[in-house]
């Protein structure tokens, strides 16, 4: 399938998808949905404790990296596993722009490494971020109990429904510790309900620019 480096609303650049018409991030803006959902509406919900987060689609590296940001700003320790099934180019790395959008152009060299570090392993990228990147689908992860956060990240139920059923959920749902999180842009109302079929008690949240709800999920 075609793909293509296109700019969202923020400044930020994203990869689209074009037979899907489907975009690794918001259009509406990359870092404002990444920093909405995933650390606003997540990661924020921890304040002093290791964690251990699960990202459901690696992808371009913008939520591990905003994650290490805030890992450093805040003093966390975090071991992060990122799974992804088809990891994206060098080429196309190469034409993202989140660090001067971000203004951590510093960074440079540890944004290579995320993206150098070898699969299957983990690796200490700063002394409060580590990074174990898995190259496999979804439905291959078997952790039980292992992660305090989940960033699910998959593209859209609209090109992917089978992403977002009641079998994946139970999968992130035996691998969240007890009282563990999940937090997701999704917020449509088959994706709920199979979260709470799984036993998830989940809650909808005011969405990122350009989506009026997202939802959060947590193990009882």
């Amino acid at each position: 399938m075609k793909r293509e480096i296109i700019t969202t609303a923020d400044g930020s650049k994203t990869i689209q998808i074009k037979d899907w018409n489907e975009q690794y991030h918001s259009k509406h803006g990359a870092i404002q949905e990444a920093y909405h959902v995933f650390i606003h509406s997540g990661l924020h919900l921890y304040k002093d404790c290791p964690l251990h987060i699960l990202e459901i689609g690696f992808g371009t590296g913008l939520n591990a990296l905003i994650t290490l940001l805030e890992a450093d700003a805040q003093k966390l320790n975090i071991d992060y596993t990122g799974v992804e099934a088809f990891p994206v180019s060098g080429e196309e790395l190469a034409q993202l722009n989140y660090l001067e959008e971000l203004n951590v152009l510093s960074r440079q060299k540890t944004f290579n490494e995320m993206h150098s570090s070898p699969w299957e392993k983990l690796v200490p990228i700063t002394s409060g971020f580590r990074l174990k990147k898995q190259q496999k689908d979804f439905k291959e992860i078997t952790d039980i109990e292992q992660y305090d956060l989940v960033y699910f990240d998959a593209f859209g139920a609209r090109v992917q429904p089978e992403l977002w059923t009641y079998e994946i959920f139970m999968i992130m749902f035996k691998a969240l510790k007890k009282g563990g999180y999940l937090v997701t842009y999704a917020a449509k109302g088959s994706v709920r309900r199979a979260m709470l079929d799984v036993g998830f008690l989940v809650e909808r949240l005011p969405g990122p620019p350009g989506k009026r709800e997202m939802l959060r999920a947590r193990k009882p």
